[in-house]
């Protein structure tokens, strides 16, 4: 999709150099009240391609929104060619509550690509999907780990289609994990409809981390190069590794663990993860890794019971 006609998104008419705030109707609050998602449209004043940058599709995985912001406010990168679309928060009820999750309960990042007549949380994928997707040519969807989790860095993408593996490996993760993404899922659902769209896993929920915020500022800079729509070189890193199959260590007894890794280092079969100990100090059990691999994430919650996360 090329831009050089007037970019219209919301009702609303953007030109070639031109920017502008607007919000996207996608619901109504119980009151009846109007639910608008914030977006800031930035063109070009040369034709090219059309990438979103969304945030907050969990409502508590806000590293994303200070990625964002960083691109708002210290406008790092100088857009050539093409129109950028920033969301800073999709999943505004979900944000508002400082929860993962829709009033509902449902998770919005299993409702895509949505329905005009179906739940509530249905229609709202499909209005997010209609007015933003529908528009754009490539997607990045910035995310962390889950509640008392934490995730080392990783892009996550279908590296079956080749313009996805093109930016995934552009953004410069070490780690890429191939995989297609779960059923309903807002990056699965995007690629199948003809717009090519990672996802950035970094950090913790409810925290804006400098380094996770330094990282994926510099990710899609390294998109938008490669892209053509921004000028320089990509920083890349030291190595970069693709993997398709991850595997949870799970505490088996009660205790506090003491670790002995930490998020991004490369682990060999049988090597000690993590002690449990009894409150006491007695040793429990000692969990250790399965395989030969990396630790891509690992709770932030010492405290354990049978069958929680320990890190994998």
């Amino acid at each position: 999709m090329k831009t050089a006609k007037p970019f219209t998104i919301a009702g609303r008419t953007i030109g070639l150099g031109k920017s502008a705030d607007l919000k996207i109707e996608i619901s109504e609050s119980y009151s009846g009240a109007p639910l608008e998602m914030p977006v800031r449209v930035m063109r070009a004043k040369k034709p090219g391609k059309t990438v979103f940058i969304t945030a907050a599709l969990h409502g508590d995985e806000i590293n994303g929104i200070g990625v964002v912001r960083e691109i708002l406010i210290e406008k790092p990168f100088e857009l050539r060619r093409g129109t950028l679309v920033l969301v800073p928060v999709v999943n505004l009820p979900g944000f508002e509550r400082h929860t993962r999750y829709l009033p509902d309960r449902r998770d919005l990042n299993r409702c895509f690509p949505g329905s005009e007549s179906g739940s509530r949380a249905s229609r709202l994928a499909d209005k997010i999907f209609r007015q933003l997707v529908s528009k754009c040519d490539y997607g990045i969807d910035l995310h962390t780990a889950a509640v008392r989790r934490t995730n080392f860095p990783n892009v996550r993408a279908d590296l079956r289609d080749s313009e996805v593996r093109r930016i995934a490996m552009a953004f410069g993760c070490e780690m890429v994990l191939d995989q297609p993404g779960p059923k309903g899922s807002f990056r699965r659902s995007a690629c199948r409809a003809g717009c090519p769209t990672i996802v950035l896993e970094a950090g913790e929920v409810w925290k804006i981390e400098p380094s996770m915020v330094e990282l994926g500022v510099r990710g899609i800079r390294n998109v938008l190069i490669e892209l053509g729509m921004v000028d320089g070189e990509q920083q890349r890193p030291a190595y970069q590794t693709s993997v398709k199959r991850t595997k949870w260590v799970r505490a088996e007894l009660g205790g506090l663990l003491q670790f002995h890794v930490a998020p991004g280092e490369v682990v060999e079969s049988g090597q000690p993860l993590a002690t449990n100990t009894t409150l006491m100090g007695v040793e429990n059990r000692v969990l250790r890794s399965p395989v030969d691999g990396v630790i891509l994430g690992m709770t932030t919650l010492p405290s354990v019971s049978p069958a929680l996360l320990s890190g994998w």
